[in-house]
């Protein structure tokens, strides 16, 4: 199966989500337009770095005030545990291994990128008039000319191609068709510059719908923390990078009352993956980048929507960042062709407490390309995890269940205790695997050839 040209010429006319109709999604609207969406896409943020998800060390008063006006996910999930896929996962609501990007994260000598067949959520939205933006980190491509932003759906790109710690570090201003600026970044400025682009953006297009996907590359380390928050906070100079966050989070909430766009407008917090070597992962097991457990994939999702969500809502129903373009396509009242294969599913009936049940039976977890994890509502399976270096399997010798209600920081296996539980993750492993065998690359991503990697 060839992956990047599965979508064809599908590609230019999604729009959503095929069990919602535009007419179904009418009574999201307000004066007669859709919603505006805001994704805030932290980098490396962990599970226990913010109070929402139960965060003690660092002070994030804005997000707590967010959660107590939305609703907040307990069991949220990114598609990867590291950036590059799960980035990938989150735009086009497939699990990363369908879009040739599953494998480790892009460096500076990758010339993999996101293929233009993909269907991203700025493609989705602008078929319903949005207006699209990315300001912040992209890490989806940056060699040739087909890795633009706004060849992937966006009117407007400001931000870095990669993670603030790649070098050289270029800040790229993209509109439309015209050719890219390209300045000199200012890392300690960054987290600033990415909200001034995208508030500007707001301003610019209060009148019309629009989608924005601020795509901070903080609180990835190195950290850069700035006057008024360096040394504020408990946590080291990683704990004042997130309290810069929070304001942040403040100062766009407070923009959309200005605007009177508080009431059009939905906001998704969330990360692409667990902490690195700094963070809180809030008790879940291992980190990002590690094997099938949760800390590296399990990450803080509060959804922002006054009128439209109820205050304060908690829900332990899964989801995972591929849900992401599904639930904003069918809020948007778009409907999508049959032809796409949509690994996510609308969360809408979730947010609006239409229903306390989770749209997935389960979600699959993948390290590289492997599926390495089942999640269901209440169990989870693992399959391996890295010791010295490499990912050992653990299937045979050391059967991995985990009652994730009464065990969430899968410390004791309960395999002998669930006979019958064990045969059907088992199962739903399998049949993971043998769903996805035919995305997976046939060799190494070049710049990876020789390094020793598993695959």
């Amino acid at each position: 199966m060839d992956r990047r040209h599965f979508l064809g010429t599908v590609a230019a006319s999604l729009v959503g989500q095929a069990a919602h109709s535009a007419k179904g999604a009418d009574k999201f609207f307000s004066n007669g337009r859709p919603p505006n969406f805001i994704v805030i896409l932290c980098d490396d943020l962990g599970y226990g770095d913010i109070e929402p998800t139960g965060g003690r060390q660092i002070k994030t008063p804005n997000l707590r005030k967010m959660a107590a006006q939305g609703v907040t996910f307990s069991d949220f999930y990114a598609s990867a545990n590291v950036c590059t896929p799960s980035r990938a996962g989150l735009l086009t609501g497939r699990y990363p291994v369908r879009t040739g990007l599953g494998y480790q994260v892009i460096l500076r000598e990758d010339d993999r990128v996101l293929p233009t067949s993909e269907v991203t959520i700025g493609k989705a939205l602008k078929a319903k008039g949005y207006r699209t933006g990315l300001f912040g980190k992209w890490h989806l491509g940056h060699l040739g000319d087909e890795w633009f932003p706004t060849r992937h759906g966006f009117d407007r790109f400001a931000g870095i191609p990669y993670s603030h710690d790649m070098a050289p570090l270029p800040f790229y201003v993209m509109d439309g068709e015209a050719p890219p600026r390209e300045e000199k970044a200012e890392v300690p400025q960054l987290q600033q510059r990415f909200y001034s682009e995208a508030e500007h953006f707001i301003e610019a297009n209060a009148d019309a719908p629009f989608f924005i996907e601020l795509a901070l590359s903080a609180p990835h380390l190195p950290a850069y923390p700035i006057s008024p928050y360096l040394g504020r906070s408990k946590a080291g100079a990683y704990g004042d990078v997130v309290e810069e966050i929070d304001a942040i989070v403040g100062r766009l909430l407070d923009k959309l009352q200005a605007l009177s766009l508080d009431r059009d407008t939905i906001v998704l917090f969330t990360s692409d993956n667990g902490p690195w070597y700094e963070g809180s992962s809030g008790g879940l097991r291992q980190r990002k980048g590690g094997g099938g457990y949760d800390g590296g994939y399990r990450v803080p999702m509060i959804a922002w929507g006054p009128g439209r969500f109820p205050a304060g809502l908690k829900t332990g129903a899964i989801a995972m960042s591929i849900d992401v373009l599904p639930t904003l396509c069918a809020l948007a009242g778009v409907v999508q062709p049959a032809q796409i294969e949509i690994d996510g599913r609308d969360l809408a009936p979730l947010l609006t407490g239409k229903t306390a049940l989770s749209p997935h039976d389960e979600l699959v977890l993948f390290d590289n390309e492997d599926v390495v994890g089942i999640r269901t509502q209440r169990w989870k399976y693992v399959s391996g995890d890295y010791y010295r270096g490499r990912l050992f399997p653990t299937e045979d010798k050391y059967p991995q269940l985990y009652d994730v209600l009464a065990d969430p920081s899968e410390s004791y296996s309960v395999a002998d205790r669930f006979p019958d539980v064990l045969a059907d993750m088992r199962a739903r492993l399998s049949g993971a695997r043998a769903r996805f065998a035919p995305f997976k690359s046939r060799e190494l991503p070049k710049a990876f050839r020789g390094a020793g990697s598993g695959h």
